[in-house]
């Protein structure tokens, strides 16, 4: 595809082109033909930049949709949860809530269990931390006002959602690697 810029075209039109449209295409492509290569590279390169960050845009929307979502039912079947780790949405938070989506699941389970568990998903931290993080996961249902969720529905939806959160993460980051491969 060839953009032709209208004013010089119009232009070059004076004089030297003939009322006939093929000698006039002629002219023309004899017009941009030194100008066409490094438009041709750097156009490709801005056009695949230009479709990543709308596709970054718009990855980005569904996943600030999604938490938003994924905050709704949070907040109907264990809302005390939102203390226990810094980043609620961070990977150790969403795959331990996964583990652990309810009140009753985590009473069931030892103290023991959960900091195993969250050792196990963040291998980057001490077990110190994950101690302390598994006591504070403990101390959480206590304060819960749904001790027993009522809808299985709910934890369905919570897991699904955690699965979207953790699968939007990674392709807004490969998105991301690419953008900066390409804008380099």
């Amino acid at each position: 595809m060839i953009i032709v810029h209208l004013l010089i075209s119009y232009r070059a039109k004076g004089p030297s082109l003939r009322k006939v449209k093929t000698m006039d295409a002629r002219h023309l492509c004899k017009l941009y033909r030194e100008d066409l290569e490094p438009y041709k590279q750097r156009g490709i390169q801005l056009l695949n930049l230009r479709n990543l960050t709308r596709q970054h845009e718009n990855i980005t929307g569904l996943f600030v949709q999604t938490k938003l979502q994924f905050q709704a039912v949070l907040d109907q079947v264990f809302p005390q949860y939102y203390g226990v780790f810094g980043t609620l949405y961070s990977d150790v938070s969403l795959l331990t809530l996964q583990a652990f989506p309810t009140s009753e699941e985590i009473l069931k389970g030892s103290e023991k269990t959960i900091a195993t568990k969250i050792k196990e998903v963040c291998k980057s931290r001490s077990q110190q931390w994950a101690n302390s993080q598994a006591e504070k996961l403990m101390a959480a249902p206590a304060q819960n006002p749904f001790q027993k969720t009522l809808y299985h529905s709910l934890s369905l939806s919570l897991d699904m959602y955690i699965n979207m959160l953790l699968d939007y993460k990674k392709q807004l980051s490969k998105l991301e690697d690419e953008i900066d491969a390409l804008a380099n």
